[in-house]
């Protein structure tokens, strides 16, 4: 499978680029599972663009594999994000607008560790000490917020 935002990207420079991405809040046993982003220093779900012909339940599975190492069984839908939140300058330059499915997992196998460079730390966190809306990556924000909201936090 080829990665297709690169592909465009090479075509296309820094211009802005709408995408479909799919984005997981991992839960689990009154903690969660954040990972702190190399090119921003925000906390993060873990997900990513989805690739042409694939659904956005196996790109999430496959993003939460790459970044993680976990294997994810289960999703359970939470929100779809899109308007003008979801646009975002990388600190690369390049321009996103994204659309973006977010789910919620609990139910995974595997011991996480950071694994493709796109997260610097992964970390669990518990209620008390989870991050703020302003440490969380911008286009997140909205989906943290309700995920929160949806286990009790």
């Amino acid at each position: 499978m080829s990665n297709y935002v690169q592909t465009m990207r090479q075509k296309i420079g820094h211009d802005r680029l709408m995408f479909v991405g799919a984005g997981v809040f991992i839960h689990r046993d009154g903690r969660i599972l954040l990972q702190k982003r190399t090119d921003n220093g925000f906390w993060a779900d873990h997900g990513g663009s989805i690739e042409i012909g694939e659904s956005l339940e196996d790109a999430a599975r496959r993003e939460v594999l790459e970044e993680t190492g976990l294997t994810v069984g289960e999703l359970s839908f939470l929100t779809i994000q899109s308007g003008p939140q979801m646009l975002y300058t990388y600190p690369n330059g390049d321009e996103a607008y994204i659309i973006a499915a977010y789910y919620i997992c609990e139910d995974f196998t595997g011991a996480p560790h950071p694994a493709d460079g796109e997260a610097a730390e992964l970390r669990w966190f518990t209620r008390e000490d989870a991050p703020s809306l302003d440490e969380i990556n911008p286009t997140s924000r909205p989906a943290y917020a309700l995920f929160l909201k949806r286990i009790g936090w």
